[in-house]
């Protein structure tokens, strides 16, 4: 009897004690549009205010999506190149940059965070653009959205390029995220779990960069500048609540001309991965850039473009 009241108490504090751990909000955060840069422009689509940047008058037009933790910033060393011939979007996906973060009701008919939403918003802001079209250049898991993008409505895609796509990379099936999502107690605590995973933003740019000496007090803030927007923590924690599992046979559906770039020396997304996913789409090219690990764009901007530019130019031929 004495044993089985004692589990009964542990028991009952495991479940009770994660209630008793308060999640204020953060201190020190501001409406995301008091962060726009002169050149930032919003929209609103369904219940989100998109950021966007947009350069450029050229055809086609390209859309750029930013990777996890990352925004609009991220592409800064290649969308002025790319601008010189063709349309350029850079937007912040849901759940990061100066994008909204709406939370509660404001999501219960529309999940901005969801891929079915990411992959609505795209296309709905490619409309509201004025294009038919584009050329959806996607990183890491910008390149999921892409993809699935280009799944879901090929009529809009002219053509793929998949930076480190994290494609295959998923842990949505791990005993811990399990646990963490699908519990009140760890859903309690999830605002905290984002707080902890992104204010360890500098030892994961490190990770993500083949030389991180090569990061510049600049580029480190240009980073934690979103931290500064407010509810930046819930919403990432929606975020995470609303990935699931990939069906990642659907790369074996695409049949668009694309573009498979990685880093030779990538430590977030396998190189492997890259290289599986170049075999496995009907029609893709893979470049392998040396000295570079998982934003190629970043660190070695130009070979990027050397890359990319042509690419883009064979598919107006073609067309």
């Amino acid at each position: 009897m004495k044993t089985l009241l004692t589990m009964t108490s542990l028991i009952s504090i495991l479940l009770i004690a994660p209630f008793l751990i308060p999640v204020s909000d953060l201190e020190d955060t501001v409406v995301p549009r008091l962060l726009a840069d002169e050149d930032s422009m919003f929209v609103t689509i369904n219940n989100a205010d998109i950021h966007y940047k947009a350069k450029g008058e050229g055809k086609p037009l390209l859309m750029l999506l930013h990777g996890f933790g990352a925004s609009t910033f991220s592409w800064r060393e290649v969308i002025g190149p790319l601008s010189e011939e063709f349309s350029v979007i850079a937007f912040d996906r849901p759940g990061f940059g100066l994008t909204s973060r709406p939370l509660g009701e404001d999501i219960s008919s529309f999940n901005p965070y969801s891929l079915e939403g990411q992959v609505e918003l795209t296309v709905s802001l490619m409309e509201y653009l004025g294009f038919e079209e584009a050329v959806l250049v996607g990183h890491s898991a910008g390149g999921l959205t892409a993809l699935e993008v280009a799944a879901q409505h090929p009529e809009k895609v002219l053509g793929l390029v998949l930076v480190d796509a994290a494609i295959y990379t998923e842990d949505t099936d791990s005993f811990l995220f399990k646990i963490l999502t699908s519990t009140p107690q760890g859903r309690h605590l999830g605002p905290l779990i984002s707080r902890t995973l992104l204010r360890n933003s500098d030892s994961i740019l490190e990770m993500a960069w083949y030389d991180p000496e090569r990061l510049t007090d600049e580029i480190r803030e240009g980073y934690r500048k979103p931290l500064k927007a407010s509810n930046w923590d819930r919403a990432l924690w929606e975020l995470t609540l609303a990935r699931r599992p990939y069906d990642s046979s659907k790369v074996q559906s695409v049949r668009i001309p694309s573009l498979v770039i990685t880093g030779d020396s990538d430590r977030i997304v396998p190189v492997q991965d890259s290289i599986r996913l170049a075999e496995e789409l009907h029609s893709a090219e893979l470049f392998i850039l040396p000295e570079t690990g998982h934003l190629p764009q970043e660190e070695s901007p130009a070979l990027f473009l050397e890359i990319v530019i042509p690419f883009v130019r064979s598919l107006i031929e073609k067309d």
